[in-house]
């Protein structure tokens, strides 16, 4: 068996978007791989056989990200690949070409283009396809104009793009830019006229859900000056045109709708007793009644952390009148079943993370991480799970991975659950450098599932140990709870956890232990230099300093900031300040990396800045690696060389403190 090396997550195969045909005999799913010398992802559409189990590649233009089912035969999925289609995109016409591919064999060939950048689409019947794409307010529209009006209008959208105007909140989102006045709008689509009809208002912000028997099922938002955290829930008539209102916006955040039955139910929180973060309930709407179907103490999706993954997908499933959803347990995630008595049935085995699924008469077909391997395709039958796929077997065969193991221990009458990383070829007769590790979230969870930077930490000789404190999500509301309490509660059960650490293992250097983290992880790495000296050498990611600026400047803050520090710049302005780790700076002598990304609007470059800043003013080590063109997700979605860079970055200064 050979060390896993830093690169070896290059070859890596990242699952994602699994769908079955209507007739349920056929899977769809897609795969993603990397492409190290042009920087980029290469993401092709995969097949699998119900019957015979085979597998076999469809796409071969390495762009496929997405795709909808036509028929029982043929894959629709956006791609643009007409050379002048692509001249007008760059000019800046709006458009999004659908390619049609028959999954028995055949060329893809043109379909339809719509006048509009898609995000979501549904059939709903021959020819007519509801969809939601981003409406710009302040946008110009080409596609009526001709001659000297177009390139007038051309010429004002090169001009404009040196300018952005801001005129409510969120002005900028992770991962999508600035989206002042941009809304996921509504549509109706006759592709046998071409026509295209706004459904929702010009301000609505739309999450489709489903279509039935003419009826389509969706979420709404409208705002113009700032964004609530609250939605709504509306039916539109096709036949009559006309909206009908279920939930008022104002008192849930709706997460899921599906019809099942004559009735509907949702996901929903009223997040009146633990906030933004409160776990979501399943609701059944009946006769226009809104009932209580299941109270949920327990995170819906998975929230087990990786850093291998690409793409999600769908994680919540209406199959012969129950729900089926993921949700998070302590460690791992589980598919789950809820019947229409309230009944729950757990399907899935504690085996690390299931990452999303489909569902048919013969079983349930999912992707996940399962033990230490990486994502593979699985068969959930009569309670067995069986691997049908072999995407990263490679790995698994050649590349020593070390088997987390499990560690658990009770603080505050808390039981914190954790897991530690012995080095590669471990020699309990020698002395070890450690690394600490802390996820983000705060609402996330670490498993047992194969996490590439720390098996390689761990063939590179460290320890690497990682827990999930108060704050972590599969435990609770109330565990989950630390609303006002950041670096308290959390930063004392990280603390007596790395305690435990070198106790149960003398064989750690205790002078020679590194700490890092990212988002929430990144505060905490923060909080943590500010308030001990144990650590040898830090590495802050993506990080939070100044909850006071972060309010005001992130794509969150104004909403995540308030509620989870119980106060605002104007309410308790004393409270803000001193839970941020810039307060404690002056306190700091841990030489500290920063690693920051310049369109991380979840948790923007300031944050790492003040903090840099801060260190360098009082005399202490600290270097600043900034990624431009990256966001929150570099570490997880970053460009290849991008993701190379970070780990070489932190690895570096691992080396040069630790060892």
């Amino acid at each position: 068996m050979e060390n896993l090396k830093l690169k070896d997550f290059l070859d890596y195969k990242y699952l994602s978007g699994l769908e079955l045909s209507p007739n349920k005999k056929f899977g769809a799913f897609v795969v993603n791989s990397s492409d190290y010398d042009e920087n980029k992802y290469l993401s092709n559409i995969w097949i699998y056989n119900c019957l015979s189990n085979v597998y076999k590649k469809l796409t071969t233009m390495n762009n496929e990200k997405n795709f909808i089912w036509l028929n029982n035969d043929i894959l629709l999925f956006p791609s643009t690949r007409d050379e002048k289609l692509k001249e007008k995109i760059k000019e800046g016409e709006q458009w999004t070409s659908y390619y049609s591919i028959n999954i028995n064999g055949g060329e893809a060939e043109e379909y339809m283009r719509i006048p509009m950048v898609v995000s979501d689409i549904q059939i709903i019947a021959e020819d007519k396809f509801l969809i939601t794409a981003i409406y710009d307010h302040y946008g110009i529209n080409l596609h009526s104009l001709i001659g000297d009006e177009k390139t007038k209008a051309i010429d004002i959208i090169k001009e404009n793009k040196d300018y952005e105007v801001l005129d409510e909140i969120p002005f900028w989102s992770n991962g999508e830019g600035f989206t002042n006045k941009k809304r996921n709008r509504l549509y109706l689509y006759d592709k046998g006229t071409n026509s295209l009809t706004p459904i929702s208002k010009q301000f609505e912000n739309i999450t489709l859900c489903s279509v039935r028997d003419g009826v389509a099922l969706y979420i709404s938002e409208n705002f113009t000056n700032k964004k609530e955290q609250t939605t709504g829930l509306f039916m539109y008539d096709l036949y009559s045109k006309e909206a009908t209102c279920v939930i008022e916006d104002g008192e849930y955040s709706i997460d899921f709708a599906e019809f099942i039955g004559d009735n509907i139910v949702f996901c929903g929180s009223l997040m009146d007793k633990f906030g933004i973060n409160q776990n979501c309930n399943i609701y059944k709407i009946e006769n226009g009644d809104i009932k209580l179907l299941l109270e949920h103490d327990f995170g819906m999706h998975n929230s087990v952390g990786s850093d291998c993954r690409l793409s999600g997908g769908k994680d919540v499933r209406i199959y012969n009148n129950s729900i089926y959803f993921v949700s998070t347990e302590s460690k791992s995630s589980f598919i789950k079943k809820l019947s229409l008595d309230g009944t729950v049935e757990k399907l899935t085995k504690d085996n690390g993370s299931v990452d999303c699924f489909d569902i048919c008469d013969d079983g349930i077909l999912f992707i996940g991480l399962r033990g230490n391997k990486l994502q593979e395709l699985y068969t959930l039958k009569a309670g067995i799970e069986t691997q049908m796929t072999k995407f990263n077997e490679i790995i698994i065969e050649t590349k020593n991975i070390i088997k987390p193991e499990f560690i658990e221990f009770i603080n505050d009458n808390n039981t914190i659950e954790g897991f530690i990383l012995k080095p590669v070829d471990y020699d309990k007769n020698k002395m070890y450098p450690g690394i600490l590790n802390i996820h983000g979230g705060p609402k996330t969870v670490y498993g047992s599932v194969f996490f590439h930077e720390m098996q390689y930490w761990a063939n590179e000789g460290y320890f690497v140990f990682f827990c999930n404190p108060r704050g972590s999500d599969g435990r609770g509301d109330e565990f989950a709870d630390i609303r006002g309490k950041y670096g308290t509660i959390d930063y004392d059960d990280l603390m007596k956890f790395t305690d435990l650490i070198l106790e149960k293992y003398p064989q750690i250097d205790p002078t020679r232990i590194g700490v890092t983290g990212g988002s929430y992880g990144g505060f905490m790495t923060n909080w943590i230099i500010g308030h001990t000296d144990r650590f040898k050498c830090a590495a802050s990611q993506r990080s939070i300093a100044n909850w006071i600026s972060k309010f005001g400047t992130t794509d969150i803050g104004y909403y995540f900031n308030t509620d989870q520090n119980q106060s605002s710049p104007w309410d308790n302005v004393e409270k803000m300040w001193w839970h941020s780790p810039i307060k404690y700076a002056n306190q700091a002598v841990t030489p500290t990396l920063f690693i920051h990304s310049e369109e991380d609007y979840r948790c923007w470059l300031a944050e790492g800045l003040q903090m840099f800043t801060a260190l360098k003013y009082h005399g202490v080590d600290a270097r600043l690696c900034l990624f431009k063109g990256e966001n929150h997700e570099l570490s997880r979605s970053g460009k290849p060389k991008h993701r190379v860079r970070r780990l070489e970055e932190i690895t570096n200064w691992f080396e040069k403190y630790l060892k």
